[in-house]
Parts: C-alpha cells; sequence; structure tokens
C-alpha cells in the first residue's frame, strides 16, 4: 500500500508543479492549438500538457514499483516512451494518420513481444476460450491501437478524456490492488495521480489540453490494464475472481470505446478513413443539445460508471450475453441523442423564387441588332 500511496502523490506533485512551467513555455513559444470549424473552443489554448503527465507518471511509476518487477516494466516504460515522442511531435509539428499509426503499431509490438501482453483467453466469449497464438497476438495488437485512439478520440471537450481515464484507472487500480497485483496497480495509481493533478488545469475553462501526448498515453496505459485484468479477472488461482472477465473490461472502458468502434465503423460505412475528422462523436451529439463542457463530463462519467455496475450485476450471464446488452443499451441511449439532437435543430424552409427577367438581358442576347429610330 506504501508502494501505491507514494506513487499517487508523487505523480500528483510533480504534474502540479510541472504544468504552469509549460503553460508559460508554450506561451512564450507559441505552441498552441488553433481553433476552427471543427473545435469547440474559440481562443489559442496550449497543448503540451500530456508532457505535466507524462513526467509525473513516469517518475511515479519507476519510484513505486517494487525491483522484482523490473523484467516487465522496462518494456511498459519503452512503449511508453515511443507513445510519448510520438505524440509530442504531432503535437508541436503535425504528423499525418499513417505515421502516427506506424508509430502505434512499434510500441504495441513492444508490449506484445516483450512485456507479454497479450489476450489469450476469451473465456468463452462466443463460444471461444484458449486463442491460438497467431490469433492472441492479431487480438492483441488490435485491442492496443483501438484503446489508444479511443481516448485520443473522445478528448474533444474541457474534461472529458482526463475525467473517463481517471474513473477507468482507478477501478482498474483498486482490482489490482485487492487481487495482489502489485505492479499493475502503481501503474493505474500513478497515471490517476498525475490525471487528477492534470484536471485542476483542464477543466472548464480549461488553461491547457493534454494534447495527443497526453491522449495517446492514456489509452495505451488503459489497454495494457484492461488486457492484463482480461487474463487475471477469471482465474481460479486469482485472489479476487469476476465471471465475464471481457465484458466487464469493455464496460470499463465503455464509453471512449464505443464511441470510437460507432465513428470508425460510419466512416468506413461513407468510404472514409477511420481517423478522418467529423463531428459525430457523443460529445459533439450533448453540445449541439446545449450542454456546457462541465455537464457533458460529469453525464459521461456518470454513464461509463452505469456501464461499469450493469455489467458486474449481470456477469454471471455470460460474456457474450453480457456484452451484448451492454452494446445494445449503448446504442439505444446514442440513438436517443441523436435524434433529440436531430430535433432541437432549426428547421430552414427554403422558398424557390422564379429569378426575374431583366430586359437588358433580352437585348444583348438577340440575335439580330434592333435598329431604332
Amino acid at each position: 500500500m506504501d508502494n501505491i500511496l507514494l506513487s499517487a502523490a508523487l505523480a500528483f506533485l510533480i504534474t502540479f508543479f510541472a504544468i504552469p512551467v509549460i503553460i508559460q513555455v508554450a506561451k512564450n513559444k507559441k505552441l498552441f492549438d488553433e481553433p476552427d470549424e471543427r473545435k469547440v473552443h474559440k481562443v489559442v489554448i496550449p497543448t503540451l500538457g500530456g508532457l505535466g503527465i507524462f513526467a509525473g507518471f513516469i517518475i511515479a511509476f519507476l519510484m513505486g514499483v517494487p525491483s522484482n518487477h523490473a523484467g516487465e516494466m522496462q518494456f511498459f516504460v519503452a512503449a511508453s516512451v515511443v507513445i510519448f515522442f510520438l505524440g509530442l511531435k504531432d503535437d508541436i509539428l503535425i504528423l499525418s494518420a499513417s505515421k502516427k499509426f506506424i508509430g502505434q503499431i512499434i510500441a504495441a509490438i513492444i508490449l506484445i513481444k516483450f512485456g507479454g501482453v497479450k489476450i489469450t483467453d476469451m473465456q468463452g466469449f462466443l463460444g471461444i476460450h484458449q486463442l491460438p497464438e497467431i490469433a492472441s497476438i492479431v487480438l492483441s495488437l488490435l485491442t492496443i491501437v483501438v484503446i489508444t485512439n479511443s481516448f485520443n478520440l473522445i478528448d474533444g471537450i474541457d474534461g472529458l478524456a482526463g475525467s473517463l481515464g481517471l474513473l477507468t484507472t482507478l477501478v482498474f487500480g483498486l482490482y489490482f490492488y485487492y487481487s495482489n497485483h502489485l505492479m499493475y496497480s502503481v501503474l493505474a495509481f500513478s497515471f490517476a495521480g498525475s490525471l487528477l493533478s492534470f484536471l485542476i488545469y483542464n477543466f472548464n475553462p480549461a488553461k491547457i489540453f493534454m494534447g495527443d501526448t497526453g491522449s495517446l498515453l492514456l489509452g495505451m496505459v488503459n489497454s495494457i490494464l484492461v488486457i492484463k485484468f482480461i487474463n487475471t479477472a477469471g482465474l481460479a488461482e486469482n485472489k479476487i475472481i469476476i465471471d465475464s472477465a471481457p465484458a466487464i473490461g469493455f464496460a470499463i472502458l465503455m464509453i471512449p470505446l464505443f464511441d470510437t468502434l460507432r465513428v470508425f465503423g460510419l466512416r468506413i460505412l461513407d468510404r472514409r478513413s477511420p481517423f478522418s475528422p467529423d463531428r459525430n462523436h457523443i460529445h459533439h451529439f450533448l453540445l449541439d443539445l446545449g450542454f456546457s463542457h462541465k455537464k457533458i463530463t460529469f453525464i459521461c462519467v456518470a454513464a461509463n460508471a452505469g456501464f461499469i455496475v450493469l455489467a458486474y450485476y449481470l456477469r454471471n450471464l455470460g460474456e457474450t450475453i453480457v456484452l451484448a446488452i451492454l452494446l445494445f443499451t449503448a446504442l439505444c441511449l446514442t440513438s436517443l441523442v441523436y435524434l433529440l439532437r436531430q430535433r432541437s435543430r432549426p428547421r430552414i424552409k427554403i422558398i424557390k423564387q422564379e429569378k426575374p427577367v431583366i430586359a437588358s438581358k433580352i437585348f444583348s442576347f438577340a440575335s439580330d441588332p434592333v435598329e431604332v429610330d
């Protein structure tokens, strides 16, 4: 417990004192997020908050993890550094989607190949249990990339990604603490401490954004935590056994993960790149309904917590049924918000008017000249 408290407190303090310095440097160097027609903020705001999150998290994590876990830890740190520099370069210079995707693949390969972050057993989901090696690698790679991008895509308004990340890391951290997985608990609480400190500066009106540096790192850390949760929660030798672990893991990440999968699906059906920008995210729908940033953040965090509770109480029904209920519920709620948004939009009636005939145009287009006496 001392390691966990030390890590969380250290991460909080480092991030808390680093953010004001980062804000000042960003202002001096003019490193801002410029507003445009897609973005909800109307003024320039520094985007390097992820730098402070990374500093607090990585130092606290290295300080808090016991030395006997150094083998796994070094690969988590290596993947975090890859994601950090990938996000930092994108925040400063702007990277193409393809280059960002390649960087995420490299980080995912480090985690899978060397860190052992692999989904090996689906625990009966769709009748699937133990996975073949190739299927395990492909599924794990897809999971890490999708979750990493899910927090990047949900980071659209003040405080939303940070608050959802704080909820998910606390839930995972508590589970790993009570199930005696110390390193993963330290990992989760270190990030939670950094996020809590960052949110002081990120709640509306935000003084700084986490940028891709912070959101990609947040997604990658959650991908590690959820894969470890799926692999251990249902094991008989585990101290705390939880049925339907894959479905509950999905529920813990419900809002960012479902929103990303939904938006990706819509873009692919529209024959566009899954990474192309638009205003189809759930926070855009709620903004169009007139909700403030704080209210949207509260609604999304409360909804995510509700999905976790729902999945936990339905866990005895089995992974497939629980996940189907979660997806159906999320789809219904999203459809309801979408319909309310459509009804709230003002309808503009277009009246066609015939263009008046101008005499000068008649004469100018006449085929024969007209003589006037």
